[in-house]
This record gives structure tokens, C-alpha cells and sequence, in this order.
């Protein structure tokens, strides 16, 4: 009886460090994917772009909010060039399929001709599907912090 319960402790705890380590790899590729997110947004690479924006996906910036196919419009023609993002913070929280991803970031854009460098709390919001993670939103929110 000793013998049966120490195994199923055992199965039980190995079980458990399994799940974890399979979380953060998770976590991990979901901040991958936004790091390169950020890079291909920099290259106004709208290629590699098109297939991770989900079709209903959604985009919040300062001056307004629209969807997948504005985004990528206004990528492709430097409406908005994300020229370099420094994350500072980056953290993700994993619900079922969903993953929210959180970046602190200093933005340099160039915004109607305009170079502007803004301090950002993004939120990014992924869904995984049988293709993988998708990205369903990504939204500005301004800091009243200087720029770093």
C-alpha cells in the first residue's frame, strides 16, 4: 500500500513539473512571436504580418481603432512606421487558448511623416488555433512616463 501511494505521489509531482515546463514554453514562444512581430512591423514586412493578424483581429492607437486590413494598409504604406520598438518589460498570461501578452515598451514611429518616440503599455492578445497562435488584438495605451 506504502509502495502504491509513493508511486502516485511520484507520477502525481513529475505530472505537475511536466505541465509547468510545457506553460512556459508556452509563454515563451507567445513572447517570441511578438518580438518578432515587432520586427517584421519595423520592415513593413505585411507578407509575414497577414497571416498572424486573424481576420477580425483589432488594433487600438491613439488616434483610433480599426481593423486587420487597415492595419496592414497603413503599415505597407508607412501610414505608420514602426521603426523600432525597445521593450523594456515583456510578461504573459496563458487562459485556455488565449494568451495576453503585455510589453512596456519605447516606441519610434513615424507617424504622418513625423518621427515620434512615445513610452507604451501594449496589450496583445493571441489565440491558438490547430494553426497555431494568432494575433486577435493590439492596443496603445500612452504612459505618462519620458521616453527611456
Amino acid at each position: 500500500m506504502k509502495k502504491s501511494i509513493f508511486g502516485l505521489l511520484i507520477i502525481v509531482l513529475f505530472a505537475n513539473k511536466s505541465f509547468a515546463q510545457n506553460a512556459t514554453a508556452a509563454e515563451q514562444e507567445v513572447i517570441q512571436l511578438s518580438k518578432q512581430k515587432w520586427e517584421w512591423m519595423a520592415d513593413k514586412n505585411v507578407d509575414s504580418l497577414n497571416p498572424l493578424f486573424d481576420d477580425k483581429s483589432v488594433f487600438v492607437h491613439m488616434g483610433g481603432s480599426w481593423g486587420k486590413i487597415q492595419e496592414i494598409n497603413i503599415i505597407k504604406s508607412g501610414g505608420i512606421h514602426y521603426k523600432k520598438a525597445d521593450v523594456h518589460e515583456v510578461s504573459v498570461n496563458i487562459i485556455g487558448n488565449t494568451a495576453i501578452l503585455l510589453n512596456r515598451i519605447t516606441l519610434l514611429a513615424v507617424v504622418g511623416g513625423n518621427e515620434v518616440t512615445n513610452p507604451f503599455m501594449v496589450t496583445e492578445v493571441y489565440i491558438k488555433d490547430n494553426n497555431g497562435w494568432k494575433l486577435g488584438s493590439l492596443s496603445f495605451t500612452k504612459l505618462m512616463v519620458p521616453a527611456q
